[in-house]
């Protein structure tokens, strides 16, 4: 079975704190996606560092092929025990996806995985061990396609505590919230902008505790195959759109030379989308058989810029930018959304457009982008494979 695991997660600091006292860190190894969630005590920048390192001494061990218990036991002769409260100085959650299909998690203080199949909630069976010490429940089990995980730290089980809620949203209703998230069959990363909305909401815009929200999903593979430039040869053309064409994947092609070689090669009409709404980025068009027809360094350039900004948050989006109704938002959301593979077919002729002196636009700026796309692609997880022509 071939998955993917779909992840995004995002942190509310405390009121009034530069540093958030949760931290997240996530490994794509080679069989499996690590995810780690520790709650540091207190807040700022002690429960920052107590965090930081618990967080990195797992992730880090786990990846060299050390096993949780070396783990749990380095932080536990690592950070001391809190002197006053008797309490561990961080809480840590594990979540080991394997792209096989099986799961290892192992939480220690931290309010349970939430755990959702065909649109039900599902009991994760565990057991209670003792790893150095401390006490942590660990589980083993299968997952399937279309499973999704939810990993949440105290600040958003009390969210709203002793304001507009006396106990605070509390762990059903936050599993009952990713549940409905779910059955609207939303992508992780909206999921987590709504569940920020929400808690920011309890908070009345003043979180009472570091909030944290981390949300995995096991999807299908999904290839997107992308056009952009005309070969150096004139006669690699049919190739490359036969090579473009192939597979029943989503189609992307990226600037007018680009699109009437595509029109031309299939002997199909190029028809411009006349209603844009941004004067900024050109409209884009249709061509039987292609998802998305756009101009080209215009459109790549503002998409990357999403895609960045998507990189830099931990996937998570501004949905307003990414719904927008114009070709960059539109190239953004099917490479986020409907992409696990990138196949690109590069042209590498100088396209004449490009050598206009009144135009800021050089071949080197096009070739920088696609580059840039690839990478930022990459980084987030995605497979990327480029073909030059």
């Amino acid at each position: 079975m071939m998955m993917h695991i779909d992840i995004a997660w995002k942190s509310l600091n405390k009121y009034g704190e530069e540093l958030c006292g949760d931290k997240v860190e996530i490994v794509h190894a080679q069989d499996s996606d690590i995810l780690v969630l520790s709650d540091g005590l207190g807040s700022g920048v002690k429960a920052n560092i107590l965090a930081s390192l618990t967080s990195k001494i797992i992730i880090t061990m786990l990846q060299e092929g050390l096993s949780v218990d070396e783990a749990v036991d380095t932080i536990a002769h690592t950070l001391p025990i809190c002197k006053v409260r008797h309490i561990a100085y961080s809480t840590f959650s594990i979540l080991q996806l394997f792209h096989d299909g099986r799961a290892y998690l192992v939480e220690f203080d931290n309010p349970a995985c939430i755990f959702i199949r065909n649109g039900k909630l599902m009991d994760i069976p565990y057991e209670i061990r003792e790893i150095a010490g401390k006490t942590v429940r660990e589980s083993k089990f299968d997952i399937a396609l279309g499973d999704m995980f939810a990993m949440v730290s105290d600040g958003v089980v009390f969210a709203g505590v002793g304001a507009i809620l006396n106990l605070g949203w509390q762990w059903e209703n936050v599993a009952q919230f990713f549940l409905e998230c779910a059955q609207k069959k939303m992508s992780v990363h909206r999921v987590v902008a709504s569940v920020a909305q929400v808690v920011d909401n309890f908070y009345m815009g003043k979180p009472g505790d570091d909030s944290t929200f981390l949300v995995a999903q096991a999807v299908p593979r999904k290839n997107v195959h992308f056009f952009s430039g005309p070969p150096v040869d004139k006669e690699k053309d049919e190739e490359i759109i036969r090579d473009f064409m192939r597979g029943s994947c989503k189609k992307i092609v990226a600037g007018g030379t680009s699109a009437n070689i595509a029109a031309r090669v299939l002997g199909r009409k190029i028809v411009t989308n006349l209603n844009f709404t941004d004067p900024a980025i050109p409209p884009t068009a249709q061509i039987r058989g292609i998802d998305l027809v756009t101009e080209g360094v215009l459109t790549i350039n503002r998409a990357l810029e999403i895609l960045r900004k998507f990189c830099e948050h931990n996937g998570e989006v501004d949905l307003k930018e990414l719904d927008a109704d114009n070709g960059a938002a539109q190239m953004a959301r099917m490479l986020i959304e409907d992409c696990t593979d990138l196949t690109m077919f590069i042209g590498k002729a100088i396209n004449p457009a490009h050598q206009n002196p009144n135009l800021p636009m050089d071949l080197s700026i096009k070739m920088r982008l696609l580059n840039e796309l690839a990478d930022v692609m990459r980084k987030m997880g995605r497979r990327v494979e480029v073909n030059f022509y």
